[in-house]
């Protein structure tokens, strides 16, 4: 067996706020004793943009934006040139999750064309003829809890066929969709819910979704690019569902693929809920709701 080597964070569930220390051990095993130039452990945290394929080439401007952002980096020195001894060597550290400057730490977010990441990352250099070790580990930055929760805004909504925009065909069906949504400002932690009802439809429904969609803008004072892609579409009711039924919405934010709403100079993370009702004959009537994520 070669040489391993790996890192383990205190907390099982990774997550850390602003000012707390990031600590965990450094593992090596080894079968025989082996020489080392150097251990050193490095922990950074960046937001690197992307640009969409239809933007590329659009703003030469943006090439200065688009590079990565640093957040923070820390790097230290774990031991110096040496030996280590055959078995399992452990090596505690503790770096503080401080920003770099006056930035400002984000949420750790994945995204299409936005990502912050932070990681702790350990290399072992070693003699001309071996192989450098190194390993990474991610772990997640979140807000600390918001001591004032987020003012509720309920949002009724009414689809008939003369409320639809961007209607290329005129003859639709007739229908009246009436429903709400509890409120459109909403904690990341916490399900979005609401209720839906079909008065009345002519056609025969297929299927009723509920769509999150990520929007993401990044660029600069010259231009922006603005890219909308799904996060996930589940289905809330399947069939003709029954007229003047009540249908409950609830959908759950999935972790690392949503952040509380984010707008900086360079970039923007924000979202929107698509209510979509697939009729028989597959046309889609949607209506779109532009939402606020908060953690509170």
């Amino acid at each position: 067996m070669a040489t391993v080597l790996d890192i383990k964070l205190k907390k099982a569930n990774k997550i850390y706020h602003e000012g707390e220390l990031v600590q965990g051990v450094i593992l090596l095993h080894s079968k025989s004793e082996f020489q080392h130039q150097g251990i050193t452990l490095t922990m950074e945290g960046a937001v690197n943009l992307q640009l969409s394929a239809k933007s590329v080439g659009l703003f030469e401007a943006f090439y200065n934006s688009i590079k990565p952002i640093q957040l923070l980096h820390y790097s230290v020195e774990v031991s110096k040139p040496g030996r280590l001894p055959a078995g399992r060597t452990e090596m505690p550290f503790e770096l503080p999750l401080k920003p770099k400057g006056n930035k400002t730490l984000f949420e750790t977010y994945h995204g299409v064309f936005v990502n912050v990441q932070y990681t702790v990352k350990c290399e072992v250099k070693r003699s001309v003829l071996s192989k450098d070790l190194s390993k990474t580990c991610e772990f997640i930055v979140e807000y600390k809890n918001q001591s004032e929760k987020s003012i509720v805004k309920q949002v009724p909504f009414t689809i008939t066929p003369e409320s639809l925009q961007n209607v290329r065909e005129r003859n639709l069906p007739k229908f009246l969709v009436r429903g709400k949504m509890d409120s459109v400002n909403c904690c990341v932690t916490k399900p979005l819910t609401g209720e839906i009802i079909v008065e009345n439809c002519a056609a025969p429904i297929k299927s009723i979704e509920l769509q999150l969609v990520r929007v993401e803008t990044c660029g600069c004072a010259e231009g922006y690019a603005k890219d909308a892609t799904e996060i996930q579409n589940i289905q809330i009711a399947e069939g003709d569902v029954c007229r003047g039924l009540t249908i409950p919405i609830f959908m759950i934010f999935p972790r690392l693929f949503t952040c509380p709403t984010l707008a900086t100079s360079n970039f923007k993370v924000e979202f929107e809920v698509n209510v979509v009702i697939v009729l028989q004959d597959d046309h889609l009537i949607t209506e779109n709701f532009p939402i606020k994520l908060y953690r509170f």
